[in-house]
């Protein structure tokens, strides 16, 4: 088994317009139910391949797992596709495994799908037909529905894609996921996007192209335990705000704009009411509440900036994205030859 170390936050080396797909999947604690997702994955592309003839590699990216993750993705077979590991020194986060993912893609098309089995093997098939058989550079896969999940989260996501999409010239779908195929074309498009503040669904969305979306029921977690919660996902949130879009800072000037005209409304009225009926204005409590209004609005403000000007700042220090700890390639050849070779032996 050929093995290489590749330099901290390089590059792969990649054919360049060579014809086949490039199965991305970041893995994270996912040791118990990879073996299984490989062997559905490798049914799919023995069928792919005798379809289409389409070459296929899949690149698994271990996001610093704590488990022994990337010693069963190193031992999984490369069959009937190749077989590439690419363990990041740490955990850097699902943003930095798909560019990891996407840098050592060596094939033309790339598609990104999770580790945990919630994305469907079954449906590699049709993302591969949309972009074979009916020419669509972007294919996006994404919730048919929302009902089993808690009616504030709904709320939440709808809310969400309303704020990153406010004026957008290419809105990102909403409820779409990150398992998606990008036809060559689109990779590179992709490729020549060099931020380090990354939101993938945005960036997929932004590049144009003749897009297309297919409709799927997430499949339960056979294995392990979810690391998402409700502090996660607001978080992702806010990181994917102020990383696609300047929205918050669009709203924080309509919220000030908001709060100086209610304060000249209040001030002609107060003094109105003062010169013309000789009302008393009230004193410590409308003071108490005033100060603690402008106060709180200067704070939001303040953080919404901070976030912006944070991102300037990593974006302004250049610090790679990732770093590999290791890197492995598993040629199907190699292995198909070493096999034919033993049942010759025999």
């Amino acid at each position: 088994m050929p093995v290489k170390t590749a330099r901290s936050g390089a590059r792969g080396t990649r054919a360049k317009g060579a014809p086949g797909l490039s199965i991305v999947v970041p893995v994270f604690n996912e040791a118990r139910g990879l073996p299984a997702l490989h062997e559905r994955i490798a049914e799919v592309a023995r069928y792919l391949d005798g379809k289409y003839g389409l070459k296929i590699e899949l690149v698994y990216v271990d996001d610093g797992s704590r488990d022994e993750t990337a010693d069963v993705a190193r031992a999984l077979p490369a069959t009937p596709c190749d077989v590439q590991v690419v363990s990041l020194s740490r955990n850097f986060g699902k943003e930095a495994a798909l560019l990891a993912g996407l840098d050592h893609a060596r094939l033309g098309a790339v598609m990104f799908m999770d580790g945990d089995g919630q994305h469907p093997p079954t449906l590699i098939e049709t993302l591969v037909s949309r972009w074979l058989d009916d020419g669509y550079d972007v294919v996006y896969t994404a919730k048919a529905h929302r009902e089993n999940e808690p009616k504030l989260r709904s709320v939440g996501v709808h809310w969400f894609y309303s704020m990153i999409n406010w004026g957008q010239r290419q809105p990102i779908p909403e409820d779409a996921g990150d398992f998606r195929l990008l036809s060559p074309r689109a990779v590179e498009a992709l490729r020549q996007m060099p931020e380090r503040n990354r939101f993938f669904k945005g960036m997929s969305s932004w590049i144009g192209f003749r897009q297309a979306r297919v409709d799927y029921e997430p499949a339960l977690r056979a294995h392990g335990k979810t690391t998402w919660n409700v502090w996660t996902l607001i978080g992702l949130s806010i990181e994917g705000l102020t990383s696609f879009t300047v929205a918050p800072l669009r709203l924080a000037s309509l919220l000030g704009a908001l709060l100086a005209a209610s304060a000249i409304i209040y001030g002609v009225w107060t003094a109105i009411t003062t010169l013309l009926f000789g009302q008393d204005v009230p004193g410590y409590p409308s003071l108490f509440v005033g100060v603690m209004v402008i106060g709180g609005v200067q704070l939001l403000m303040i953080g919404i900036l901070g976030e912006y000007i944070g991102k300037m700042l990593n974006e302004i220090k250049g610090r790679p994205v990732y770093f590999v700890a290791e890197h492995t390639v598993k040629s199907a050849d190699e292995a198909r030859t070493k096999s034919e070779a033993t049942r010759a032996a025999e």
